[in-house]
């Protein structure tokens, strides 16, 4: 018999238990991340196959209230995405949602995190992943100069740049963001 709470059960018994053991998440906890899943996908997608096949859009998932706001949610969805082009299924989602958890280590967090702002997905974050994530920062607003720019990145790699390369590796990245008291808490989502 499986579990879901509809007359077309969402899960086994074994599918459920597997969730729990591999996640974070408790039983509840995942059939609401799958109503909250289905809800998404549903007003866009005649539901035809196993709830499995189902991809959410790179759109759907951004536009989730801990996300909609994010200057990286596409990133966020490309880098949870075993399709590789921003479209989740259920398990990315989970997967996604598991990185946020209150409960999930710092390191998995961070992992994560440097994969997110590698915008050129060299295994570094380098000048141009830099430029990037400020300017979506700043939100394209254009109130920092070219001189300003410079001035900010040769900064941040100032403070974080250990081998003086002018990229940060991931054990540079890490060194840095575990002194953030903020990084905890913005790399955090309640279900």
């Amino acid at each position: 018999m499986g579990i879901g709470g509809s007359k077309k059960e969402v899960f086994t018994e074994k599918e459920l238990e597997e969730y729990v053991d591999l996640t974070y998440f408790t039983r509840q906890e995942i059939l609401r991340l799958h109503r909250i899943f289905m809800n998404l996908v549903q007003p866009n997608q005649q539901i035809t196959s196993s709830s499995k096949d189902i991809r959410a859009s790179e759109q759907d998932i951004s536009s989730l209230s801990y996300l909609e706001c994010n200057p990286f949610s596409d990133r966020i969805c490309r880098v949870f995405s075993t399709s590789n082009d921003g479209r989740m299924s259920f398990d990315d989602f989970v997967d996604m949602m598991n990185v946020f958890h209150h409960q999930a280590p710092i390191g998995l967090k961070i992992e994560y995190a440097f994969k997110i702002y590698d915008f050129n997905e060299d295994d570094l974050i380098d000048v141009e992943d830099i430029e990037v994530i400020i300017a979506r920062l700043v939100n394209a607003s254009g109130h920092l100069s070219l001189t300003e720019l410079e001035i900010l990145i040769k900064n941040v790699f100032a403070e974080s740049d250990l081998d003086n390369d002018q990229s940060l590796s991931f054990a540079e990245f890490e060194h840095v963001i575990t002194k953030s008291v903020d990084f905890q808490n913005s790399f955090n989502v309640r279900v």
